[in-house]
C-alpha cells in the first residue's frame, strides 16, 4: 500500500497548493472594488434577468467559499463574502453560480449528464473505499471472493472519478459563460475584468487536481488488480 500513501500524498499536496492560491487570490481580488457599485447578489440577479430567468433566487449561505447552485431548489447559494461584497472576486463568483442556473435553463447536455449519475456517485463514494479495503483483506487472507470485492470496489471508485471527468466541462463552461457576459454586459472595467478571470482560472484547477488525482488513484487500484492475477 506504499503506492496508495505516496500517491495520496502527491495529491494532497497539489491540492493543499492550489486550494491556498485560490484563497489568496480570492483575497487579493476582494480588495479591487467595483465601479459600478453592485454586491455578489445584485450581480447574480441581473445575470438572472438578463437570461430571462426568473424563477432562479438567489440567497445567502453561510461560510467561506461555499457558493453552489442548487437546480432541485433553484437557488443561487452565495456565500457571506460574496453575497454582500463589491468587488471582483465577488462578481466572478456570483456570476459563475449564474452560469450554472443558465446551463440548467438551456438543459446543457454535460450538467445534464452529471445530475443523472448524483445518485450512483452517491452510493459509491460512500461504499468504494470499504470495499477496496475489504477485497484486500480478503486477498491477503488467501481467500478467492477477495479479487471479485476488489474488482467491485474498483468500479464503485471508476464512477466517482468519471463523475470528477463530467464536472471539469461543467466548471469552466459556467466561468466562460460568467466572464462572457461579465465582460459583454460592460459589467467590469479591465481591471475588474483580468482579476475574475485569474480568481475563475485558480477555482477551476481545484477541479481539474480533485480529476486527475482521483484518475491517479483508480489508476493504481486497477494495476494491483491486474498484478493479482498474473
Amino acid at each position: 500500500m506504499m503506492g496508495y500513501y505516496i500517491i495520496a500524498g502527491i495529491i494532497f499536496l497539489v491540492s493543499s497548493y492550489v486550494s491556498n492560491k485560490l484563497k489568496s487570490k480570492f483575497k487579493k481580488y476582494s480588495n479591487i472594488r467595483l465601479q459600478n457599485g453592485m454586491s455578489g447578489a445584485e450581480i447574480a440577479t441581473k445575470m438572472l434577468h438578463d437570461n430571462g430567468i426568473r424563477d432562479v433566487q438567489v440567497i445567502s449561505t453561510p461560510g467561506m467559499l461555499t457558493d453552489h447552485y442548487n437546480p432541485l431548489k433553484k437557488t443561487v447559494n452565495l456565500s457571506e463574502g460574496v453575497y454582500s461584497q463589491r468587488n471582483a472576486a465577488a462578481a466572478a463568483v456570483a456570476a459563475h453560480e449564474v452560469g450554472h442556473a443558465v446551463q440548467h435553463a438551456t438543459s446543457y447536455s454535460w450538467l445534464t449528464m452529471r445530475s443523472k449519475i448524483v445518485p450512483a456517485v452517491g452510493v459509491a463514494s460512500k461504499l468504494s473505499n470499504f470495499v477496496i479495503m475489504g477485497g484486500l483483506i480478503l486477498s491477503a487472507s488467501g481467500m478467492v471472493l477477495g479479487n471479485t470485492v476488489f474488482l467491485i470496489g474498483i468500479m464503485l471508485f471508476a464512477i466517482t472519478t468519471l463523475f470528477t471527468f463530467i464536472t471539469l466541462p461543467v466548471e469552466y463552461d459556467a466561468s466562460n459563460r460568467a466572464l462572457a457576459w461579465l465582460e459583454n454586459e460592460n459589467m467590469v472595467t479591465r481591471e475588474e475584468y483580468a482579476g475574475a478571470k485569474d480568481a475563475l482560472k485558480w477555482a477551476a484547477r481545484t477541479y481539474l487536481v480533485a480529476a486527475l488525482g482521483s484518475l491517479a488513484t483508480l489508476l493504481y487500484f486497477i494495476s494491483i488488480f491486474l498484478g493479482r492475477r498474473d
